[in-house]
């Protein structure tokens, strides 16, 4: 039967994101996940000096995700990838509780802030191929009131997001403006790491 990823082993994803794993599948790819243990803050801390760097910083941590697995499965094509939120310099991360989320939005409101999607591709333990993309979000002034019942109806998976929102859900209404390809704000920049597996000679074509 004719397939498009004509290597033995499935993609191992180095994360266990339901949404990235959601957006390969979808592309036809066959895919096995692993936690890659990486530390994230303290690779984020360790690169201070150029912490506005905010498209280094997420190439820097999809890189470390995919070498450390990579260390472990070194005979397979490995895939890291990881988002940082910039929002005037400022970096985002995954808010922690309810009351967190809603400081994020209040931050957030009537704003605009770039989302940085990066993905490495590892062989053997080393880093073969590092991609980014990057998408840019207007949001709309919100009230209280609208911030509250958002987080109300969008319920607890809002703290799986960096922006507390899923653009592809309820976090749509949040956005007046949106600038990017849908998968790279969904945390991976889809193009270009397919042109990569290409490259790799991966795909049927």
């Amino acid at each position: 039967m004719p397939a498009l990823w004509i290597l033995p082993e499935p993609l191992l994803l180095a994360s266990t994101s339901a949404t990235r794993r959601a957006l390969l599948v979808s592309a036809g790819l066959p895919v096995e996940t692993q936690a890659s243990g990486v530390d994230e803050r303290a690779v984020e801390d360790a690169g201070r000096s150029d912490a506005l760097d905010t498209p280094a910083l997420a190439r820097r941590l999809a890189a470390e995700k995919a070498a450390g697995v990579s260390r472990r499965h070194p005979e397979r094509i490995v895939l890291g990838a990881d988002q940082v939120l910039d929002c005037t310099g400022a970096v985002f991360h995954k808010p922690a509780n309810p009351q967190a989320a809603r400081q994020h939005l209040q931050a957030l409101s009537g704003r605009s802030h770039a989302l940085h999607s990066a993905a490495a591709i590892a062989i053997g333990g080393q880093v073969v191929e590092t991609l980014m993309a990057s998408a840019r979000l207007s949001m709309r002034p919100l009230t209280e009131d609208c911030i509250s019942l958002y987080l109300d109806l969008a319920g607890p998976d809002v703290l799986q997001s960096v922006g507390v929102y899923q653009i592809e859900g309820l976090g749509i209404h949040l956005f007046e403006q949106v600038e990017g390809d849908h998968s790279t704000i969904l945390g991976l920049p889809l193009l270009p790491l397919l042109s990569s597996l290409r490259r790799l000679g991966c795909l049927a074509f």
